[in-house]
């Protein structure tokens, strides 16, 4: 019996530190936004939005590298302030959301960049195509306690993609030369996180 209870009590001992170190995070959308800009007519930019996700990042205090990035974005979901164009994007042409109802990143590896930056490197899927792009993120910042007792981090994270990679091809031919829509993407995403309890 005590025999037992002494392998127990081991058992115990090693687990404890192993919690202490990691951390499960959850990203609040109500207080963060998944953002994109693109070229329009080659002369302005137009800038739009995606309203549903969600997304967990498991935190190793310990190790960084061996932490985990995890979000899910609804395709229909689009916002660019008019309904003609989302409508579009929504379309064949473009995200063809019946088809692929989903937008993913799962992270691979995230290592240290330069001053407080990190490199989340991950598979994006767009379309039903995976690509891996890598994500420059800016903080994590320090912990804060909310007024409900909640703790929250914050981070902002960007990075570009060619729309065409992903099977976005649509486009049309401008009188005066060049195309409607650019081909690259500018991506931010302002994340707020919820720790889990």
């Amino acid at each position: 019996m005590k025999r037992m209870l002494g392998i127990f009590t081991l058992i115990i001992a090693l687990t404890i530190p192993t919690l202490v170190l990691a951390s499960t995070w959850t990203i609040d959308p109500d207080h963060s936004t998944v953002g994109f800009k693109i070229r329009h007519l080659m002369v302005s930019n137009v800038n739009g939005r995606f309203q549903t996700y969600n997304g967990t990042i498991n935190v190793n205090d310990e190790d960084l590298s061996k932490s985990k990035v995890d979000v899910s974005i609804d395709a229909a979901s689009i916002n660019t302030n008019v309904q003609k164009r989302d409508d579009h994007l929504r379309s064949p042409d473009f995200f063809d959301v019946a088809k692929y109802p989903k937008i993913t990143f799962v992270s691979k590896s995230i290592s240290k960049g330069a001053l407080d930056h990190l490199q989340v490197k991950g598979d994006l899927t767009i379309h039903g195509v995976t690509k891996e792009v890598v994500l420059d993120v800016e903080g994590p910042t320090m912990e804060s306690k909310d007024p409900w007792g909640n703790i929250r981090k914050g981070a902002t994270a960007t990075t570009k993609i060619n729309r065409k990679d992903f099977g976005l091809l649509w486009n049309a031919a401008l009188e005066t030369g060049g195309v409607l829509v650019g081909d690259e993407v500018n991506i931010t995403l302002e994340v707020e996180m919820i720790k889990m309890k």
